[in-house]
C-alpha cells in the first residue's frame, strides 16, 4: 500500500496513545506516524510526572519540523520560571510553526508571553489566539501589531482596554481571513466599522459585545465573508442600505441572546432576516433563552426563512429555543436540504416525533430536548389535570417513552437518511453492518447503538439488530 494512503488512514488518529503506537509498530509507520504525533502540541501540563515537549525537541532537534500547531499555558510558566527559557530554545526550532495559542488565567505580569513573542516575530506564523485574564499590557500590544501575514486572529482578553484590531488592521487587510473579538463592548460602533473597513477579505468573524445596529454596516464592508458569530444585545434602529451597498452571502449564521419575552427580544426576527436578504443561508444556529421559560420562534420567521433559503439550508441548530411538533413538521417540509435539526419540543409519544420528521428525506441527524407531556394516567403515575406540561423533562421522565426501539422505527422509515437520533442526555446511532448468520452466509443487519450520558459523566450502552436473523439485545 503507498505510503501516502497510509498517511491519510493515521491522520484519523485523533488519540495521541494511537500515534504513539502505531510510531512503534514499524519503521514505516514511524516515519508517517511521527510527523503527526508531533503536529499539534499542548503544553498544559499541570502535573508533575508529565515532561514538557520542550525538553524532548531539545533533545531531537530533527523533530521540531513537524510543530505547526503549540499551545502554551501562562500559569505553566508563572509557577515555573526556569521551564521558560527551555521551551523559548525549543521554540527557536520550529521553523514550520503555523499557529500559537496563548492561554493564562491568572493575574500575573505577562513577561513570559513579551518573550514568546520576540521567538514568534522570526517564525513564519499565521495564526494567533490570546485568551488571558489579565491585560497583555501595551508594550505587548505594540509588538504584537507589528505582526504581519497572519491568517487568523483571536483575542479574549477579559482586563483592560477592548482590543479591536486599532493600528494592526492595515497591516493584515490583505492576508487575514478569520477574526475573533471577544470584547467589543463599549467599543462605539464608527470604530469598529472603521476597523472592520481594513479587513475585505475577511471569511469568518466572531463578534462578543458588538452593537447590534451596526452589525449590517459592518457586513457591508466584508464582501468576502461566509461565516458569522455574533450576539444580538438589544434593539436598535437599521439603517436602511444604500443603492450601492450590498450583504455579503452568508453561509453560515451563529446568533446568541436572551430575553425575558418567550418570543424573543424585541426586533430580533426582523433584524436576522435584515442580514440575509438573499439566498445563500446553509447553516442557522440561535442560542436563545427566555427568564420567563423556554423562547418559541414565530411561525411568520420560519416561512420568511424558507421563502429566501430553502434550496441551500442544510443546518437549523436551535437547541434550547422552542417548536410545536408543528412547527417540526412545517421546517421538514419547507426546507428539503435539511440533513441536521436541534431544537426544543412538547410531545406526548415517540410517534408524534416520528410523524413531524417523516417528511425529512436528507435529514441524517436530530437532536431534541423534550417535555413530555403527561397523560391523566401514565403507568403507576398519575397525574392531575392541572399538571405543567412543560415540567417533565425527558431525561428525569418516569416513564421511558423514547427507546431503542423507537430511535429504530425512525431510522428505518422509507427514505430516511437518519442516522442520529438524540433524545436529553440518550443518543442512538444507526449504521447497515455485516454479520455471518448460523449458517455461514453473511447477512446485513441494521444496528441502533444506544448511549446513554448521566449528568454525573458516567455512561453506558446497549445495541439493537434487525436484520435476516431477526431481533436481538445485547447488554455492553
Amino acid at each position: 500500500i503507498p505510503t501516502d494512503i497510509f498517511y491519510s488512514v493515521f491522520e484519523h488518529l485523533t488519540d495521541r496513545r494511537d500515534l504513539y503506537t502505531a510510531a512503534l509498530a514499524s519503521r514505516d509507520f514511524n516515519k508517517i506516524a511521527t510527523p503527526l504525533l508531533y503536529r499539534s502540541l499542548d503544553t498544559d501540563t499541570r502535573t508533575s510526572n508529565v515532561i514538557h515537549p520542550a525538553y524532548t525537541l531539545l533533545k531531537r532537534p530533527e523533530l521540531a519540523c513537524h510543530v505547526r500547531h503549540l499551545r502554551e499555558t501562562g500559569a505553566l510558566h508563572a509557577n515555573h520560571p526556569p521551564l521558560t527559557e527551555a521551551v523559548l530554545k525549543a521554540l527557536r526550532l520550529c521553523d514550520n510553526l503555523y499557529s500559537f495559542t496563548w492561554i493564562d488565567d491568572t493575574s500575573v505580569s505577562p513577561t513570559a508571553f513579551l518573550s514568546f513573542l520576540d521567538v514568534l516575530r522570526g517564525l513564519p506564523l499565521r495564526a494567533i489566539t490570546l485568551r488571558t485574564y489579565s491585560d497583555l499590557g501595551e508594550d505587548t500590544w505594540t509588538l504584537l501589531n507589528t505582526f504581519p501575514n497572519l491568517q487568523k486572529v483571536a483575542i479574549w482578553c477579559m482586563n483592560g482596554p477592548p482590543r479591536v484590531l486599532q493600528g494592526w488592521a492595515p497591516l493584515l487587510g490583505n492576508t487575514l481571513t478569520e477574526l475573533e473579538l471577544g470584547r467589543c463592548a463599549g467599543v462605539p460602533a464608527t470604530i469598529l466599522i472603521a476597523v472592520l473597513s481594513q479587513l475585505p477579505h475577511l471569511r469568518d468573524l466572531r463578534l462578543k459585545g458588538a452593537p447590534s445596529s451596526a452589525i449590517p454596516d459592518i457586513l457591508t464592508s466584508l464582501p468576502a465573508l461566509v461565516a458569522l458569530d455574533t450576539e444580538y444585545l438589544r434593539p436598535g434602529l437599521l439603517r436602511p442600505l444604500g443603492r450601492d451597498e450590498q450583504l455579503p452571502l452568508l453561509e453560515r449564521l451563529t446568533v446568541r441572546t436572551s430575553s425575558v419575552d418567550l418570543q424573543g427580544p424585541l426586533q430580533l426576527w426582523a433584524w436576522l432576516r435584515a442580514l440575509t436578504p438573499h439566498p445563500s443561508l446553509q447553516s442557522f444556529t440561535l442560542y436563545a433563552f427566555s427568564t420567563a421559560g423556554q423562547m418559541g420562534i414565530p411561525r411568520g420567521f420560519l416561512l420568511s426563512l424558507a421563502r429566501r433559503h430553502a434550496d441551500t439550508l442544510r443546518q437549523i441548530l436551535l437547541n434550547m429555543t422552542q417548536l410545536t411538533l408543528e412547527d417540526v413538521q412545517c421546517v421538514c417540509e419547507l426546507f428539503p436540504q435539511l440533513e441536521e435539526l436541534s431544537c426544543a419540543v412538547a410531545s406526548r409519544d415517540a410517534e408524534s416525533i416520528g410523524c413531524a420528521v417523516e417528511k425529512a428525506h436528507n435529514l441524517r441527524s436530530l437532536k431534541l430536548h423534550v417535555y413530555w407531556i403527561p397523560t391523566s394516567r401514565d403507568g403507576d403515575n398519575e397525574f392531575p389535570s392541572s399538571y405543567n406540561a412543560y415540567a417533565l423533562h425527558s431525561p428525569n421522565s418516569p416513564v421511558a417513552r423514547f427507546g431503542l426501539a423507537e430511535a429504530e422505527t425512525i431510522m428505518r422509515r422509507p427514505g430516511s437518511c437518519l442516522r442520529t437520533v438524540s433524545i436529553g442526555l440518550h443518543m442512538f446511532q444507526g449504521s447497515w453492518v455485516q454479520k455471518r448468520g448460523p449458517d455461514g452466509t453473511e447477512v446485513l443487519y441494521f444496528e441502533v447503538v444506544e448511549e446513554s450520558l448521566s449528568r454525573s459523566g458516567n455512561g453506558s450502552r446497549r445495541k439493537g439488530t434487525i436484520g435476516g436473523l431477526g431481533y436481538s439485545l445485547d447488554f455492553l
